[in-house]
């Protein structure tokens, strides 16, 4: 390959700018110029009429073959008249053709002539990507895309490549990126995708670049909130990242040594929590602490927060969603401290501290990996691949199955663990000392 391009899209997750880095760095072993679009998929359905007529007179003076050149024709027509359904299948035309179709082989030319793509494209050399190694958040920056969906932003996406001389494309991100980088393969622009993503909320691969990073940011919170909570006899909620996967909840608590946790996979009551808390109160733990993923609402049993919280002065409406202090406060008036007072129950968010830290050894290590695996991946003419982590070995497989195992995410959740935090903490004996 002459050319490659990286992107992180969805949420920033730590260890984006050390796989970004990794990319550039085995992008230059390999001679490969490297072009880094902003913020996502954005970057790349910019619609410039003038690029798309230059496009179809490199075509008409490349092409010889009239089916291709009558099907190529067909294709920025269906780009300019903004198609989305029954498009042309462009995959073994820009196979055949996709390295003579390039407008420029020097990107300053092409920003010269088409200066407002200087936002989204921008040359990666490797002595200023080596200075964002260990930078937290994304140098590229990161955004969703709904108008990616719209099949002929795809297809514009790909020609907008083909013109700059793309021939492979990095995608670091989650599924709803992956599903974009098929997305691009199935209008014949290679693809391998990095998963970056906090939640680690993806079933093919056993870990996600970012998670370990989130789940150290969550534990030292944990760690310091317990600190001041035993100094004060408080117990304490403590919500971390996690809509749909409870993993940064129930590593976060396994390492800290929660006594309560509560995710989305599992179903839970308040009133559940408020009887276990009241048990720990009761044989003297008056500090315990309570990590919740933020999806775990979802997962929650029906519960009147407005008569449980009104009553006591804390203003709340009908049908408020319940959120940790909220939780804090019902549990508050629901237990007593030991004497016989509402126990002072707090609250802490950790929030997005949790995607703004600088990688952990263990993500820096997975994004260097991971982008060395990439781009030889795409140099070796594979591609419509995800590269995972298995037993600590790095893997790769299509896009296609990586995205089928979704359906199946929360049978990766360890119920076991789960199952074993609470058990700890019900049924003590007394201790006599």
């Amino acid at each position: 390959m002459r050319k490659i391009a990286v992107l992180t899209s969805g949420g920033d997750a730590p260890g984006m700018n050390s796989a970004v880095v990794s990319v550039a760095r085995t992008a230059a072993h390999f001679g490969m110029p490297l072009i880094g679009i902003h913020r996502g998929y954005n970057g790349i359905i910019r619609y410039e009429p003038k690029l798309l007529k230059a496009l179809e007179e490199k075509a008409r003076s490349v092409i010889t073959d009239p089916a291709d050149l009558t099907q190529m024709e067909q294709v920025v027509e269906a780009v300019r008249s903004r198609a989305s359904i029954a498009l042309p299948d462009p995959r073994q035309l820009l196979k055949k053709y996709r390295s003579q179709l390039a407008l420029y082989e020097r990107f300053n030319d092409f920003i010269a002539d088409y200066p407002a793509f200087r936002k989204d494209l921008v040359p990666l050399d490797l002595d200023t990507q080596l200075d964002i190694a260990a930078r937290a958040g994304t140098h590229l920056h990161t955004a969703r895309c709904d108008e990616f969906k719209d099949p002929a932003n795809q297809l514009l996406a790909v020609l907008t490549l083909v013109a700059i001389g793309v021939e492979g494309v990095v995608v670091v991100g989650g599924d709803g990126s992956f599903n974009g980088a098929q997305k691009l393969c199935n209008f014949g622009m290679p693809c391998v995708g990095i998963p970056g993503t906090i939640d680690n909320d993806l079933a093919y691969t056993d870990m996600t670049l970012g998670f370990d990073t989130a789940t150290n940011v969550c534990l030292r919170a944990v760690r310091n909130v317990r600190a001041t909570s035993r100094s004060h006899d408080r117990p304490h909620v403590v919500e971390v990242m996690g809509r749909h996967c409870g993993d940064i909840a129930l590593r976060t608590a396994v390492a800290s040594h929660a006594e309560i946790c509560l995710v989305p996979e599992v179903p839970w009551s308040v009133e559940d929590v408020a009887r276990r808390m009241q048990n720990l109160i009761n044989m003297g733990n008056t500090s315990a602490v309570i990590v919740i993923a933020e999806g775990a609402y979802e997962s929650m049993a029906d519960f009147d927060i407005y008569s449980h919280l009104m009553p006591h002065g804390k203003q709340c409406f009908p049908g408020e969603p319940m959120t940790a202090f909220r939780l804090a406060s019902c549990i508050k008036y629901m237990c007593k401290d030991l004497d016989g007072h509402n126990a002072e129950v707090r609250a802490t968010v950790v929030g997005y501290t949790q995607r703004g830290e600088t990688p952990t050894t263990s993500d820096a290590v997975f994004a260097f990996e991971a982008g060395n695996l990439a781009v030889k991946l795409l140099e070796a003419g594979k591609d419509n691949l995800v590269i995972g982590i298995r037993q600590n070995r790095m893997f790769s497989m299509p896009i296609s199955k990586a995205l089928a195992m979704q359906s199946h995410v929360q049978g990766n959740f360890n119920r076991a663990l789960y199952d074993t935090i609470q058990a700890l903490n019900e049924n003590l004996p007394p201790q006599n000392f």
